[in-house]
């Protein structure tokens, strides 16, 4: 079989997939329509309530309001990764990938629940400075039997926030490194690459770029401190983006607003009182993603540790995500400032 561009045909090498499938059915309507069958039938044999629910949607889609729709996504995402899973015969690789997003679960909530609710509340910057973090680590990694990194903390934590009563001495301990790791110029400087210790802060919207005057040549300028500098190569991004611990960082950080029927970052921030879009303190008009994605609902699945049931559900609004992602949510983040 070959398939080339419109109307040709080119061979075909890859293994055929799962049910009756080839990979040159996913060019065409018919192996398409096939494709969702196939789907379909799957979701009916594990989850007849959710299919039904599906069902229902497909024939009144005008029927469903925002809340009711962003649930049933949810809901289908972790089916639909299954069924992608069996039909390239990348099941385990999709295991191996959610068991990690399962080990760094207890980092994000240690750092909602402990670390930003508990360690850090009430407690100056100058009490904290005058902690001894190192004494702090060593009393921390006698007590766990193990180097202290982010993970293992958090691991820790969330057992003996479990319980509590029986581990009070070891949670004051971690609550006093935890103040000195947020708080403390030395802590932030240790923990500066990670995700634990860091907590939301207001930002400055005039200071966004950490600049600096200096004087040359009799003349005043804005400097940017050379710790600041990145080089450029060719068309290379300055920016490398950040790792699964980093995305999932973010994907907890967001609010899940889609539960009160709303998306904000998908449709934008309105004012209460006049039910206009707000304006960001440079007088951009949040208006939301252009292509109004489902963050909201996206990060929530991703969160769980559904990556591909995620990408599923920013492909509704955007097919070309891969084309497209990258520079479109750049441009809405600077919109946000």
């Amino acid at each position: 079989m070959r398939l080339g561009g419109v109307g040709e045909l080119r061979d075909m090498s890859e293994p055929v997939l799962r049910h009756d499938l080839a990979f040159e059915d996913l060019y065409r309507r018919d192996g398409l329509v096939r494709l969702d069958a196939a789907f379909v039938r799957h979701l009916g044999e594990v989850d007849v309530e959710l299919h039904n629910r599906l069902m229902a949607a497909r024939r009144e889609p005008a029927a469903l309001d925002r809340a009711t729709e962003s649930d049933l996504l949810v809901a289908l995402a972790p089916h639909l990764e299954d069924f992608i899973g069996a039909l390239f015969g990348i099941g385990a690789e999709l295991s191996a990938l959610q068991a990690r997003h399962d080990a760094l679960a207890p980092l994000y909530a240690v750092k909602r629940l402990f670390v930003q609710r508990r360690a850090v509340k009430g407690v100056p910057p100058e009490a904290a400075a005058a902690l001894d973090g190192a004494a702090l680590a060593r009393d921390l990694e006698a007590l766990i039997g193990e180097p202290l990194s982010e993970e293992s903390y958090a691991r820790h934590v969330a057992r003996w926030m479990a319980a509590e009563a029986e581990h009070k001495p070891a949670l004051d301990l971690a609550q006093r490194y935890a103040a000195w790791a947020v708080l403390a110029p030395a802590g932030r400087a240790k923990h500066h690459a990670g995700v634990l210790f860091k907590v939301p802060h207001r930002l400055e919207m005039t200071q966004l770029v950490p600049v600096e005057t200096v004087v040359q040549y009799g003349v005043s300028m804005l400097h940017l401190p050379p710790a600041q500098w990145r080089r450029r190569e060719g068309f290379k991004l300055t920016d490398p983006g950040t790792d699964l611990k980093g995305a999932l960082d973010q994907a907890n950080y967001c609010i899940w607003c889609h539960h009160q029927g709303k998306d904000s970052c998908s449709r934008g921030l309105r004012d209460k009182k006049t039910d206009s879009f707000q304006k960001s303190a440079f007088g951009v008009t949040l208006a939301g993603c252009p292509l109004e994605e489902k963050i909201s609902e996206m990060n929530e699945v991703k969160a769980r540790g559904n990556s591909i049931g995620a990408l599923g559900i920013v492909i509704v609004d955007n097919p070309m995500v891969a084309a497209t992602g990258h520079r479109i949510c750049n441009d809405c983040m600077k919109a946000c400032f």
